[in-house]
């Protein structure tokens, strides 16, 4: 039976890692040689997705374990330079899985197409005429794009909007039209597109004004996933802290990024830290999802945390995240990357639904590690001592002197590369 429950998989060395998730998935011969490869980008493939092309850039790629959600297993691939990202992950869906799982829903995947329009003689005409060809404009965006009609999706709504409406604007005024587009389970973006444009010599014919901006917004506010656990106080006992110590410190830690931008911005990092790698690994648009993701988190008016953090009547630690979530499971980079097809093969997902919960799931489990460090022990002592292999590295260190090196530079708490430079001179010696 799949499990993401893998007791000392990080005391497993690399290939004993592979072996397992080898017995665990069935990969194909070329899966598996993509897997385990040194590069496996190839530079024929890298120059057909971006222009310019000199070579690829690797990342580490891990997995993040322990993760129940919705009481079904997730192994988690995740892309990733920063130590403690997983490690950090993973701990925490282990607490929460002992709590019963993380639970999750999703919005339908409706996407948003803007239209921009100035120079209308008369705004107010020019809105009343979009809106009563509505339902032949959305007819017309569909025409554009017939088969994600036929895969049950397509545009469904038209809205219009006046922008800059007060007369000592310092902008003129202009209308956008938005088109909300059900992409199924496609990012979009490319299909967004076609039908904007598609639509704007009949949008200029309408309001009589010039067509500048037809393109997809990557705010995608209609287009949310939401995750949710509740964990009991004696799961987060830490050391010298109660759980309930550390149910409060978690609860004020949040109240501060909730009031502050300053503290709200690293609060938010945090969480982009578990969102971003599994982005990344299934081949989607991080930068696409950073920026709905930070506009969501300033919708009331300041920029707040993204998640919430809360004691229900019981005591227990609430955990609320919902933000937009604009991914796909086919189409773009998730069917030409080849690490990206594996991704989606260990996820076992059937749909960007499915997917789009996964991810803010990784993203809360994220926070909630950054803030148990925070008012405990502090950041530093986990991070820095996975930062010290790097540093290690770094160094000049190689093979088993790595792990040498690495313990030495805790010892003495000195994890810097001058440091590790000394050390490692004494050991060539």
């Amino acid at each position: 039976m799949k499990t993401s429950r893998i007791p000392g998989f990080y005391n497993m060395t690399v290939d004993e890692r592979r072996n397992l998730l080898n017995e665990m998935h069935t990969f194909t011969e070329e899966e598996a040689t993509n897997l385990f490869s040194t590069v496996p980008l190839s530079t024929d493939t890298a120059d057909k997705m971006i222009e310019n092309v000199i070579g690829t850039f690797p990342l580490p790629l891990g997995l993040g374990l322990n993760f129940l959600i919705n009481g079904k297993e997730y192994v988690v691939p995740m892309a990733v330079e920063e130590p403690s990202v997983v490690a950090s992950a993973s701990y925490i869906a282990k607490i929460v899985r002992n709590a019963g799982g993380f639970t999750t829903e999703a919005t339908e995947r409706i996407m948003i197409g803007q239209i921009q329009v100035v120079g209308s003689p008369d705004i107010d005409a020019a809105k009343a005429a979009l809106e009563k060809e509505k339902e032949s404009l959305i007819e017309d965006a569909n025409a554009a794009y017939p088969s994600l009609v036929a895969r049950g999706g397509g545009a469904e709504d038209l809205e219009v909007r006046v922008l800059n409406g007060e007369s000592n604007s310092k902008y003129g005024q202009m209308l956008v039209v938005h088109l909300y587009v059900n992409t199924c389970d496609a990012m979009g973006a490319n299909i967004i597109n076609t039908m904007v444009e598609s639509l704007a010599p009949t949008v200029e014919v309408l309001t009589k004004g010039k067509v500048y901006l037809r393109i997809l917004s990557n705010y995608a506010d209609k287009c949310l996933a939401r995750s949710r656990c509740v964990i009991p106080p004696s799961l987060l006992e830490t050391g010298e802290y109660t759980g309930e110590e550390v149910r409060d410190g978690i609860v004020h830690a949040f109240e501060f990024a909730a009031s502050d931008p300053y503290r709200a911005v690293t609060h938010n990092k945090g969480i982009m830290n578990g969102i971003d790698p599994v982005v990344i690994a299934t081949g989607n648009d991080w930068r696409a999802v950073e920026a709905g993701a930070h506009a969501y988190a300033a919708r009331d008016g300041q920029y707040g945390s993204m998640t919430t953090w809360s004691t229900d009547v019981s005591g227990n630690l609430v955990g609320e995240l919902e933000l937009p979530m604009s991914v796909g499971s086919v189409g773009g980079s998730t069917q030409v990357h080849s690490m990206s097809k594996i991704a989606y093969s260990m996820l076992d997902i059937e749909s960007a639904q499915e997917l789009a919960q996964v991810i803010v799931t990784v993203g809360l489990a994220q926070n909630l590690g950054a803030l148990k460090a925070l008012v405990t022990d502090g950041i530093q002592k986990g991070h820095m001592a996975l930062h010290s292999r790097s540093v290690a590295i770094a160094a000049g260190a190689s093979g088993e002197m790595i792990d040498i090196i690495a313990e030495q530079l805790i010892k003495e708490k000195q994890i810097r590369v001058g440091k590790a430079k000394e050390l490692v001179e004494q050991n060539i010696k």
